[in-house]
């Protein structure tokens, strides 16, 4: 018969015949010289973690399953979350109370993994975060801050922004005021082209705001030798005579074209001419 091939522990050579040994690398040890050459030390009672006890490990430290347990409260943690801070290992709870944000509105501790809305170095819980006007959760949405208060954009606008005169609708930025009531600048147009002002010169009729050109159009007098509107809005002298007017430029002998301003000029029906062309005729 054959005889049966000797198996010994590679470092104490003690025989492993019938004995439960472990294979390190393809070589095999007693449980015994294992433990003492390979086993890890349990963080927290120091004693070898044995080959007969699960080895739970966490950033190269290791720990005996019943020893893995909550720094501050000693719950287990066996396939629970947990945190770590410093050297300590904490389950979530004593991790959120101690070291979690508090929500502004309730106090309570803002658990890890719960969604939470962070304004100007304050933390609330979602359900927390709510406009200070109709009490609904501003959420992601857009928000305007108001003495203490926060405002969805929709509250802010009807509290306190200032409406429209044209569309009545809330003017969040960028309006203009005119007779005291405020205009959107897209909104404040002249009455007769509808051309934006904001920014133009215009002038007013009966309230009523005109462009400088449409105001002459509908109102300034006409030049009787050019027939173009007369209008001193923009600086330009005119002469006036028997209810007619003329531009500077404009007024002028009918035959010989000379400039008449500051001179005498005779009239012949509806011609202005000068003293020498009128008495020629």
């Amino acid at each position: 018969m054959p005889t049966s091939e000797r198996i010994d522990c590679h470092y104490c050579k003690d025989s492993l015949l019938g004995k439960k040994y472990i294979m390190k690398e393809d070589t095999q040890y007693c449980t015994k010289c294992y433990e003492n050459l390979f086993a890890n030390n349990c963080e927290a009672c120091s004693l070898p973690i044995g080959c007969n006890c699960k080895d739970l490990s966490y950033k190269d430290r290791h720990w005996h399953e019943q020893c893995f347990k909550c720094g501050k409260c000693s719950r287990p943690l066996v396939e629970k979350a947990f945190a770590a801070k410093d050297d300590l290992l904490l389950c979530t709870e004593c991790h959120a109370q101690d070291y979690s944000s508090k929500c502004t509105t309730c106090k309570k501790t803002i658990m890890p993994g719960s969604r939470k809305m962070e304004y100007k170095g304050n933390s609330w819980h979602e359900t927390c975060f709510l406009c200070h006007r109709c009490q609904q959760p501003i959420g992601t949405k857009s928000f305007i801050p108001k003495d203490t208060g926060y405002f969805c954009v929709a509250c802010f606008e009807k509290q306190f922004a200032y409406q429209c005169s044209a569309c009545k609708k809330a003017i969040t930025t960028g309006g203009v005021t005119y007779q005291e009531k405020p205009w959107h600048r897209e909104c404040f147009l002249c009455i007769g082209c509808r051309k934006q002002l904001s920014g133009q010169r215009f002038t007013t009729r009966e309230n009523y705001p005109y462009c400088l050109e449409c105001f002459s159009n509908l109102y300034a007098k006409k030049c009787v030798g050019c027939t173009k509107p007369i209008t001193s809005l923009a600086g330009a002298k005119y002469i006036s005579f028997e209810e007619r007017q003329w531009h500077s430029e404009c007024f002028t002998c009918m035959q010989c074209s000379v400039s008449l301003v500051g001179r005498g000029f005779l009239t012949q029906r509806d011609n202005i001419l000068c003293t020498d062309c009128g008495r020629d005729k």
